[in-house]
């Protein structure tokens, strides 16, 4: 890998032109790191291209010079994804934020990458439609294409994988080709969309995407259940979801983050774990009979409280307690610093990996948070460190936890990706399965300038 000339600033300040080129150290240090605990790196020069052509002639300056390249959405990631660890070129798609076409009668949307999806529903809101995916975070599209993200409602409507159809992708080579297809049916050829979905840029950067759409529901409910212990909750988790009740979200959150969320945001959720969830339904009396259903589940379980409502302001501001739980966290202990653990297993061993959870914090006396979306068996425990002993017993944490979920038959990622901090796991996940990826990591990007230094071990 080579490092940055000056011949080739200039060469790229003439493709995209001065206001879209700075080697300002301002524009660097904020495009060094994203939301992880991971550290900091300097890019040496921050592009916006406004076309998926100019992504795709820098690719082709910077692959004849053997410079790297980072993707850039806005940096909410949480395992050092984007950031540039090896210098270079940080390439920010965040001028590439249009909506191109609303297919309204086809449910679907293309945009181009650097729109944030919140954005984005507000304005498919106009057509009664919604992209489902909803990490929280306020990422761009093609972050959270490139990330695979999920988020809340991943348990009804899948992940981002399960809600793309097309997209074009420049390669490092400059080519831009489109993969998948508009129609919602394809079998011709191998599945190339999702071998760049969740590839966090590695293989190639994402410039268009066609994405599934959703009617927006006609009822929605919110409910709220506190349980006496975690293995109750938990237990409750996988009842609903053998109801058939088909929750659009399914939220587990710890005694601890509870305590904090009632304290925070003047909820009523008492100390104990608690359930978030959301149903939707086209009709009021569905939604009504699925509800007392779910009440009966919580009740036979020993749930302490119970709220359901379709109130739609207390709806939101419940969801909004969920949502910002880790902004308040980072506020309330100002002198630490998070570690965002990101595990996934199948819904039957749950109960172990929470289990799990709460032995190796026990274990490592450290203070952590759980929190999950339980309903696809995803667990995110928040593990707080303020010096190099407690950051030692922090990682002793999420190894136990991310070993004990690859032991079940889950992933070292269920969402945040492999970034920087899950590469030591890929080989006791994927085996053999992880020379294919170095194979097709190596077709696709032959000089390795795509964002490296990420998804391998190294």
């Amino acid at each position: 890998m080579n490092r940055l000339t000056n011949d080739l600033i200039e060469r790229l300040r003439a493709l995209l032109g001065a206001d879209h080129l700075s080697v300002a150290l301002a524009e660097r240090e904020l495009h060094a790191r994203d939301q992880s605990a991971h550290p900091p790196h300097l890019p040496d020069v921050v592009l916006w291209p406004t076309t998926a052509q100019q992504v795709a002639d820098v690719l082709r300056l910077a692959n004849d010079a053997r410079v790297p390249v980072t993707p850039w959405g806005v940096g909410t990631s949480l395992e050092g994804n984007c950031v540039a660890v090896r210098g270079g070129i940080l390439l920010s798609l965040a001028r590439m934020n249009q909506i191109l076409r609303v297919h309204a009668d086809d449910f679907q949307v293309t945009v181009q990458p650097g729109i944030p999806y919140k954005d984005m529903n507000a304005e498919l809101a106009k057509y009664g439609l919604f992209f489902a995916p909803d990490p929280g975070a306020n990422a761009t599209i093609g972050g959270m294409l490139a990330n695979n993200a999920a988020g809340i409602r991943t348990v009804k409507y899948g992940a981002s994988k399960d809600n793309v159809l097309r997209m074009q992708v420049a390669l490092a080579d400059g080519r831009l080709i489109h993969v998948g297809s508009r129609s919602v049916k394809q079998s011709s050829g191998y599945d190339l969309l999702h071998v760049f979905v969740g590839s966090e840029g590695t293989l190639g950067v994402i410039t268009e995407a066609t994405l599934k759409l959703t009617p927006i529901p006609a009822y929605m409910s919110a409910v709220v259940a506190s349980f006496p212990s975690v293995e109750k909750a938990v237990e409750a988790v996988v009842a609903i979801r053998g109801s058939g009740l088909d929750p659009a979200a399914l939220e587990f959150i710890d005694e601890a983050h509870a305590r904090m969320l009632n304290h925070e945001e003047g909820v009523d959720l008492g100390e104990q774990p608690v359930l978030f969830m959301e149903f939707h339904a086209a009709y009021e009396e569905t939604l009504r009979l699925g509800l007392e259903a779910v009440q009966q589940i919580c009740d036979e379980l020993g749930a302490s409280r119970f709220r359901a409502t379709t109130d739609n302001a207390e709806r939101k501001k419940l969801w909004h307690a969920r949502h910002h739980s880790y902004e308040i966290m980072v506020r309330l202990h100002p002198n630490d610093k998070i570690y965002i653990m990101d595990v996934a297993v199948p819904i039957s061993v749950y109960p172990a990996l929470i289990a799990c959870a709460r032995e190796a914090l026990a274990a490592e006396n450290v203070k952590g948070y759980m929190i999950g979306h339980a309903g696809d068996g995803n667990v995110h425990v928040e593990l707080l460190h303020h010096d190099a002993d407690s950051y030692q017993r922090a990682m002793a944490v999420n190894r136990a936890i991310v070993t004990r979920a690859i032991e079940l038959g889950g992933t070292a990622t269920g969402e945040h990706g492999v970034g920087l901090g899950k590469r030591p796991y890929m080989a006791q996940e994927h085996g053999a399965a992880l020379d294919v990826m170095r194979a097709l990591k190596h077709t696709l990007d032959p000089n390795g300038i795509l964002n490296p230094g990420k998804i391998f071990p190294e």
